[in-house]
C-alpha cells in the first residue's frame, strides 16, 4: 500500500526563495513492526521536525515521504518509532542520493 506523507511548514516556505524544492523519497518498512512515527531533521539542527506519518506503515509496506521544509539540503538525521515502542535513529543520511530509505530489523 502506498501512502503520501507530507511535512509542510507554510511560514517557512512563504519566506524562502523559489529555488528551494521539496525532497521526496520512498520510505520502506522491512521490519516486523508497524512504523507509527517518522521524523527527519537537517543535520545542522538539534530538534526533530514534525511527525511525517499520518497513517501507520505496516510491515512490508512503503510510503512516499515528502520533506517540504523549504531547505535546499540533502543530509538529514532520521528517527523512526515503532508500534512496539522501539526506535531507530540514523545520522547524516543523504536522501537525495538514496531516493528511498529502508527500515530493517
Amino acid at each position: 500500500m502506498l501512502r503520501q506523507l507530507v511535512v509542510a511548514l507554510p511560514l517557512v516556505l512563504a519566506a524562502l526563495p523559489a529555488m528551494a524544492e521539496d525532497l521526496a523519497f520512498d520510505l520502506i518498512n522491512k521490519t516486523s513492526s508497524t512504523v507509527t512515527e517518522f521524523y527527519t531533521s537537517p543535520v545542522e539542527t538539534d530538534d526533530w521536525e514534525e511527525n511525517m506519518v499520518s497513517d501507520p506503515i505496516g510491515s512490508g509496506e512503503q510510503a512516499t515521504a515528502t520533506i517540504a521544509d523549504g531547505r535546499s539540503v540533502c543530509e538529514y538525521d532520521i528517527r523512526a518509532v515503532f508500534a512496539d515502542g522501539d526506535t531507530v535513529e540514523e545520522k547524516n543520511v543523504n536522501l537525495c542520493e538514496l531516493g528511498s530509505y529502508t527500515l530493517h530489523e
